[in-house]
């Protein structure tokens, strides 16, 4: 089967680069509101939503944990851009908050979550590596989100080390990433080693395998060849190519969750 890819959806999907470097070039689609208590003050990209709410189902995790933000608007985060910048400077403000245009958040893709207690701090809410908050995070994986920013990574992401800001890059990646150690900016440059057609890396799970590879886009529009008979997953990079998922020998269940 033949798949015609424009040079736009390079900007689209769930494995897209956002940070300083590469900014957010689309226009959010698809937004709904998790199970959380925060009401419609909270949106999430629709496949994100549903998979943090399985997430925090299985762990009970909206006792004890709540949303404190969100997907966000330009002008959202050009307020807390301008807000942070007053109250903190412009040091922590770099650290802690992405310059407008640039944030996770744009994209209905990111959420900040905090541990639930009287008081919570917008910009660091606290998420504890303990109790339920850790628990969320070990599990976080099997249902696609990864920690954004961990410590360590700061030269790399550029962004301080933020234990609330979990991002959706969906299954399998979010298993592949931590297996590997990698923010999703070396995520990227790891793929782009598995060019489609030649190479891929292969991921097993009990239900299934899931076999990734890279290709780098060819101008206006970019041509693939995909076997029709299983289901297949493609992603841009925001950068310069996209990501194909190739899924092989799923269950009926795991075939309905990928599509065709």
């Amino acid at each position: 089967m033949t798949v015609l890819l424009n040079q736009e959806e390079i900007h689209t999907g769930n494995l897209i680069l956002v940070n300083q470097e590469y900014g957010y070039r689309q226009q959010v689609s698809g937004l709904a509101v998790p199970k959380g208590d925060g009401g419609e003050d909270f949106l999430l990209e629709e496949e994100a939503g549903a998979s943090l709410n399985r997430l925090m189902a299985r762990i009970d995790g909206w006792k004890h944990i709540v949303p404190v933000s969100a997907w966000r608007s330009l002008q959202e985060q050009q307020e807390i851009w301008d807000q942070s910048l007053e109250e903190n400077g412009l040091e922590f403000t770099k650290e802690y908050v992405a310059f407008p245009g640039h944030s996770e958040h744009q994209t209905g893709l990111a959420i900040d979550l905090g541990y639930r207690k009287p008081q919570i701090d917008f910009i660091r809410p606290d998420f504890p590596y303990e109790g339920i908050c850790q628990r969320f995070r070990e599990q976080a994986g099997d249902y696609g989100f990864v920690e954004r920013y961990p410590a360590g990574k700061e030269k790399i992401t550029r962004i301080g080390h933020e234990p609330w800001h979990f991002r959706y890059v969906g299954v399998p990646h979010a298993a592949v990433m931590a297996k590997e150690g990698l923010v999703l900016e070396e995520y990227i440059a790891f793929l782009r080693g598995y060019e489609y057609g030649r190479s891929s890396y292969g991921v097993r799970f009990d239900w299934g395998e899931a076999w990734i590879s890279y290709v780098r886009a060819q101008g206006a529009v970019t041509k693939l060849e995909v076997d029709a008979g299983y289901p297949c997953e493609i992603s841009g990079d925001n950068v310069a190519g996209f990501i194909i998922t190739e899924w092989r020998h799923l269950d009926e269940k795991q075939r309905a969750v990928c599509g065709n």
